[in-house]
């Protein structure tokens, strides 16, 4: 199950973090106790949401009938599974079971609960398969199934066994039936535990079938990427991708993912087309989504959250279930194209719409500032998402005081007793369109019976529901009689769902011959014509000629269908192919998944095309350099020394002009593609002078660059020319009147060697009259003395480091346990404000493996201030009384629109915009007003630019260029300083915001200020 891993990044900081130490294990019989108090009764908890118009929510089962629940699934006879976890976090004794919830009464709530399995350890996920359901229980996947008819499992049998047994969060979780009749499961990579290492620390091992030992297998855990499965073929394979807690497909097969901070993405190509070219230097098949940021806001209405330690607020930081509605029964404008994912931190369901981006989509937000459904209720954690046979979105509420796993904790809250407090809670919901009838499935459902034309006429439905269970009952029958009508339904131009479900029926009941598909290949809906060509991949060896049927949709309209031709044809190797592929990567060479994919058809041919593109390289076209980089770093991961020398020779050598513009990326390509090698090629080092002279005289600086990456893909040997050359780049990058791009670049090749010598240096370079450059490569060339050195001078000249200096020395402490003593050090003595440390290194620095360092980290970055506490103390009453939000926009408009705005509006832009301060606690808010001092935010605070001509100049630094830094203060006045007119710059550690409002609003009006600056506009 999802529950956090945070590390998204947060526009503020630790304001509202408990001042907590960090944990250690706690024993069994704490982990066990549960408490049954707190939360809302379920009847009541309906009150508790916010829900998009046109919509209803009702509640279908609860406590005592069901408790801890995670996952659902409603089979083809109206009976509902629901997987209990009651062991998380930290409870591996076997306290999960499957139960079978029934409405005996038929008004649509669930009123019996028999225990149909019990005795797993942490279930995950639940599919009906076969008779009986298939159930993620790690490391397993089970069948389970009731042979005689008492509603209980007697049969249990491990499907797939090697499974990590990793943080619950990130095990394998929730099988799903693709279009293509396999089974997926969510899968990543095992999470090392740091503190919970016994209970989690199970890398997982080679996955297989242990029924079928000599069977397929996938080695080390599946290398951390989800699966899919066929159990009755015993086929296994790896997806190119990884999910976290839920995955989901749209209307046509295309496969989406998420994991905490991102919440949306997909697997654009898949794992077969990668495979064929092991030169191809693919980091990751999918695609981010999100047109809103990854960590996307979110606009929680909770009264009183409880977030732990490393809990990232305000942003998406949990997101799971991510489901594509394909119910049919909402209102028009949530019935296409629409997802949705839950959010249990922030108690909320987020939803998007996807639209078109060339082989991907992008998504966008459906509603500006208010989320899909929201509860003023933290005990409500929304974890998984269900499509009923009614059209309805079924929501699993699994109900718990705290969601966060105890392995990011403080100590404090872990033996608290609170881990388990709501377990015997749990609640399912049932989201429909307001004008929605009540469900009769559970009355009424028997799809189980039906005969085999009319589970056929049921491939056509609106609801996925109907066609996915239709098309699974189908093919497990394996009727030979359903297959004349199988075929009309895929030739009826009436329903395009009918006849996409009908091809994939016949293809699972291996019935699918070449003419339906070359009819499909021709199909109207790009959806059908883009699903034949993957089909027609299925069949290539048995009926190559389905080859030319292939090439006719070369023009096809649709940029979809075009990229998944370009996809299947490379694995055809003919020279009418090849040159088709040519065409369509040239087609939509912007398209950087089109260049994927055409890329991965070339195992052997990598230099010969890379020559060919060369010869038709087109400078203003930014794609071009994309493309001859992948090439390169294919050419320089597996091609043959003498190869990849000759390329190296002729991007090195001067051409003037545009004509050389193709250099630069080949060599970054080739230096990426030599990082890949586990043995370096000694016939390159004959290249180390080309090279070095390359990186420092090249007239292009980008040419530069690619001679510096491949040398340190290369190293240095240590003879005499390194010795001149290093004596070249201290000259360079001393010379104040050469660019600064090209001194950067020299300070660069300083830390090919150990810099040691040069430790006086790089210091002096590091000044605010230096451009911003040269300042950054300097204190990344003294970072590679692998002793102090570096940090010793950071925390030495911290008050006149800008701030994108800082934030850069701030990254050279985390790289050694020693340096990040200094750091908390430096934290502990005030001399650096846990606000510039930044909510990603503050999340590493409080989750260290080094035990010491992760407890002082934990009490250092939660650390609250006692300045101002005796006027924090006095106004807490304000809390507790009645704000009016209007009154409070004129006490905004007062105190505060001098220096805020709100959303870009209603005041000015010099302090921090505070329209996302909404997901504040009205504390935070509170202590942040009354005392600006106590958390700066990162970018705010004041700075004194002491100038050569004795002036001196204060504000916050606005912006800095390699040149300039603009200053920017309270009246709005902006000042744009030439870096060589600066003297001396010094942090005042101060806010820019006065302290003192306590004289201009008393208790009441900052009761209506709060309620103003909380809500959403």
């Amino acid at each position: 199950m999802k529950i956090l891993f945070p590390y998204s990044q947060s526009k503020w900081l630790m304001y509202l973090l408990v001042a907590l130490l960090g944990g250690t294990s706690i024993k069994c019989k704490q982990q066990k106790e549960a408490a049954s108090t707190g939360g809302i009764p379920p009847e009541k908890a309906l009150s508790t949401f916010e829900l998009e118009p046109g919509f209803k929510i009702e509640l279908v089962a609860a406590e005592p009938l069901v408790a801890d629940p995670v996952a659902m699934e409603i089979d083809e006879n109206g009976r509902m599974y629901v997987v209990e976890m009651h062991g998380y976090p930290l409870d591996k004794s076997g306290t999960g079971k499957i139960k079978l919830l029934t409405d005996t009464n038929g008004d649509g709530r669930m009123d019996k609960s028999t225990t149909f399995a019990e005795g797993l350890m942490l279930p995950t996920g639940i599919m009906r398969w076969k008779k009986g359901v298939l159930v993620t229980d790690p490391p397993n996947v089970l069948y389970l199934e009731d042979t005689d008819g008492d509603n209980q499992a007697d049969v249990k049998k491990t499907m797939l066994t090697g499974f990590a047994v990793s943080n619950p969060q990130h095990n394998l979780n929730n099988p799903l039936l693709g279009l293509d009749n396999w089974i997926y499961v969510g899968h990543e990579s095992a999470v090392t535990a740091k503190i919970y290492k016994e209970e989690f620390g199970d890398p997982g091992k080679d996955i297989l079938y242990p029924d079928k030992p000599k069977g397929p297998r996938l080695a080390n855990n599946a290398n951390g990427r989800s699966v899919r499965f066929r159990p009755d073929e015993y086929a296994l394979e790896t997806t190119s991708g990884d999910t976290q807690f839920g995955h989901t497909f749209d209307t046509w097969g295309r496969y989406f993912q998420v994991s905490n901070a991102n919440h949306i993405f997909q697997e654009v190509i898949a794992e077969p087309y990668l495979r064929r070219n092991p030169d191809l230097l693919v980091t990751d098949a999918t695609q981010s989504l999100s047109d809103h940021e990854n960590a996307a806001e979110v606009f929680p209405i909770t009264k009183n959250p409880e977030n732990q330690l490393l809990t990232d607020v305000g942003v998406i930081t949990s997101a799971c279930a991510l489901t594509y509605y394909q119910g049919g029964a909402f209102p028009e404008e949530f019935n296409n194209n629409v997802t949705f994912v839950a959010e249990p931190v922030s108690n909320l369901v987020h939803v998007d719409r996807l639209k078109p981006k060339g082989a991907s989509f992008a998504a966008s937000r459906l509603r500006p500032h208010k989320e899909f459904l929201a509860s003023t209720d933290a005990w409500f954690r929304p974890v998984n998402m269900y499509t009923g046979p009614d059209g309805a979105l079924y929501l699993v509420d699994y109900y718990r005081q705290i969601i966060e796993h105890p392995e990011w904790m403080a100590e404090d809250v872990v033996k608290s007793g609170a881990l388990y407090n709501g377990t015997d809670k749990g609640r399912i919901y049932r989201i429909s369109a307001q004008n929605a009838k009540p469900a009769t499935w559970t009355q009424e459902l028997n799809l189980g019976k039906a005969t085999d034309e009319q589970l056929i006429a049921k491939l056509a439905e609106p609801n996925i529901w109907w066609r996915r269970n239709a098309q699974r009952l189908l093919v497990d029958r394996n009727s030979k009689q359903a297959v004349p009508t199988l075929r009309q339904i895929a030739q009826n131009p009436t329903s395009a769902l009918g006849r996409l479900h009908a091809l994939w029926t016949l293809e699972g009941m291996h019935q699918l011959r070449p003419d339906l598909i070359i009819k499909a290949l021709q199909d109207p809906e790009q959806g059908i014509r883009e699903n034949a060509i993957k089909l027609a991949e299925l069949h290539l060896k048995e009926s190559p000629d389905l080859t030319s049927n292939l090439i006719s949709l070369q023009n096809d309209a649709n940029s979809r269908v075009r990229y998944q031709l370009l996809c299947t044809l490379g694995f055809i190797n003919t020279p009418e192919v090849n040159q088709v592929r040519q065409q369509l990567l040239f087609k939509d060479i912007n398209d950087e998944w089109v260049q994927v994919a055409a890329l991965s058809a070339l195992s052997g041919q990598n230099a010969a095309f890379l020559e060919s593109v060369l010869a038709q390289y087109k400078s203003t076209n930014p794609a071009y350099a994309s493309l001859v980089q992948r090439l390169s770093a294919m050419v320089g991961a597996r091609q043959e020394p003498e190869t990849v020398r000759r390329l190296l020779q002729k991007a090195t050598t001067p051409i003037t002009g545009e004509q050389g513009a193709w250099q630069a990326p080949v060599l970054a390509g080739l230096a990426q593609g030599l990082k890949s090698r586990k043995v370096m090629p000694t016939e390159l080092q004959t290249e180390q002078n080309v090279l070095i002279q390359t990186c420092l005289k090249h007239p292009v600086v980008s040419v530069r660059e690619g001679a510096l990456q491949i040398l340190q893909a290369i190293g240095l040997l240590a003879r005499a020319q390194t010795q001149n050359a290093m004596q070249q780049a201290r000259e360079i990058a001393s010379n104040q009147n050469l660019p600064e791009d090209q001194r950067a670049i020299a300070i660069e090749f300083l830390a090919l060697r150990n810099p040691e010598t040069d430790r006086a240096f790089l210091r002096k370079l590091i000044n605010p009259r230096e451009p911003l450059p040269v300042q950054l490569a300097a204190l990344h060339t003294l970072s590679a003395i692998p002793d102090l050195t570096v940090s010793t001078f950071v925390l030495q000249q911290w008050p006149s480091l800008s701030p994108d200096v800082r934030d850069a020395a701030i990254n050279t402490f985390m790289s050694k346990p020693e340096r990040i003593r200094l750091l908390l050090d430096a934290l502990e003595e005030g001399k650096i404000q846990t606000a510039s440390i930044g909510w990603p290194r503050s999340v590493s620095l409080m989750a260290q493996e080094d035990e010491k360092l992760r407890s002082r980290a934990r009490a250092l970055l939660t650390k609250k201030e006692d300045k101002r506490q005796e006027v924090i103390q006095e106004y807490q009453t304000a809390l507790n009384l009645g704000g009016d939000k209007v009154q409070g926009k004129a006490v905004f408009q007062r105190n505060c629109s001098v220096c805020h705005q709100i959303r870009g509006n209603q005041g000015v832009a010099f302090g921090p915009d505070l329209g996302t301060i909404h997901n504040w606690p009205p504390t935070g808010i509170l202590s942040n007003v009354l005392d600006p001092n106590q958390s700066i935010s990162d970018g705010y605070d004041m700075w004194e630019v002491a100038l050569t001509n004795g002036k001196s100049v204060q504000g916050i630094i606005a912006t800095e260029t390699p040149n300039a830094l603009t200053l920017r203060n309270a009246g709005g006045q902006v000042t744009t300083i030439a870096r060589q007119d600066i003297r001396a710059l010094k942090a005042l550690g101060m806010s820019a915001m006065p302290t003192g409002l306590e004289k201009q609003i008393n208790k009441q009006q900052m009761a209506n200020l709060l309620a103003y600056l909380r809500q959403v506009e």
